[in-house]
């Protein structure tokens, strides 16, 4: 019996790391399956989930098949998904990467072989409306079902070198016309299927699922919180080390003077700089801008940016406006364009 039950702990042990390593995949497995939000031509969204036939997802057993999937999803013609799996607790820099690699392929579905295709935005989400946990991807239309379509968006996979790496589900039907997704990735130049998950209905929830995240995406809650977006911009984008070093000279905590400061907003092209012009001289004014002269030189390069980078840019920007208004606010009026 002793030795029995030596055996026996000596079999758990040796278990025990395959058991510690395959925890993490069991885990994501019993998970309920993401959800997805496709936009319509009607800019409606239409909701659908993946998993199982019993996916442990509650209220997605009473959601009504959308007869519309089947018709942008299913046959005649192929669809696919290109998505940027971020988790809600992935850092600054994969955030940024991840941002900058969505950007890049919306343009690279607009060329070459996917220009014939159909191109529509398509949000990831999971149910429960946890902040951070909606990502946004693409879905990729062929009318033709061209397979010149599938290599060349596999060879686009295998040009993302860099984490985080973009997923390629293609959708399909089987003979029941039971809409499933295949899931692709290149590993190593090998092109592998990792997931084949059947398509769902699911409902629509409470809330748009971005909306979790508009706080922190709209405005960003600090400096420091903006400047580490720069921080992790500064191996591709030389010139976020320059407006870095030129807010770091700015001082934390600013005060304004005694003088007025009045702000004149208005769209480019419309005058607005020539009235601030005029209103200046009339009250003997100092004239400043934003996003002020020392960083408006790189502006075009930000603009081309994605959001949460050129965001961070022009917040950045108004902490060194501010450190300006309060040095020239003791001496006289300031107008801000």
């Amino acid at each position: 019996m002793a030795f029995a039950r030596l055996r026996a702990r000596l079999l758990l042990r040796r278990l025990s790391g395959p058991l510690r390593a395959r925890r993490g995949v069991c885990a994501r497995a019993m998970a309920p399956p993401c959800r997805f939000a496709l936009e319509l031509p009607d800019c409606t969204l239409a909701h659908f989930a993946l998993g199982a036939d019993n996916p442990g997802d509650a209220d997605a057993g009473d959601a009504r098949p959308d007869p519309r999937l089947a018709v942008l999803l299913g046959p005649p013609g192929r669809s696919y998904s290109l998505c940027v799996a971020l988790g809600p607790e992935v850092g600054c820099r994969a955030r940024v990467r991840g941002a900058r690699l969505h950007q890049r392929l919306l343009h690279q579905l607009r060329r070459g072989p996917f220009q014939r295709c159909q191109l529509r935005r398509l949000l990831c989400y999971c149910p429960g409306g946890q902040a951070g946990g909606a990502q946004h991807g693409l879905l990729l239309r062929d009318p033709s079902d061209g397979p010149d379509t599938r290599c060349a968006l596999l060879d686009l996979l295998g040009t993302c070198e860099e984490a985080p790496r973009p997923l390629l589900g293609e959708f399909e039907a089987d003979a029941q016309g039971q809409l499933w997704q295949r899931l692709w990735a290149v590993q190593d130049g090998r092109r592998l299927q990792v997931g084949h998950a059947r398509v769902l209905p699911a409902p629509e929830p409470p809330l748009h699922p971005v909306v979790p995240d508009l706080a922190s995406s709209v405005v960003f809650p600090d400096r420091e919180a903006a400047r580490v977006v720069l921080e992790e911009c500064t191996p591709f984008i030389p010139e976020a080390r320059e407006v870095l070093e030129l807010v770091d000279r700015c001082p934390k905590q600013v005060q304004r003077g005694k003088f007025p400061v009045i702000a004149i907003e208005g769209l480019d092209a419309t005058g607005k700089t020539t009235v601030t012009q005029s209103v200046s001289g009339l009250l003997n004014a100092v004239l400043l801008k934003s996003p002020p002269s020392c960083i408006g030189q790189w502006r075009k390069i930000f603009d081309d940016e994605p959001t949460i980078i050129r965001r961070a840019f022009y917040s950045l920007g108004n902490y060194i406006v501010a450190s300006e208004i309060a040095k020239e606010s003791a001496r006289s009026p300031v107008i801000i364009d």
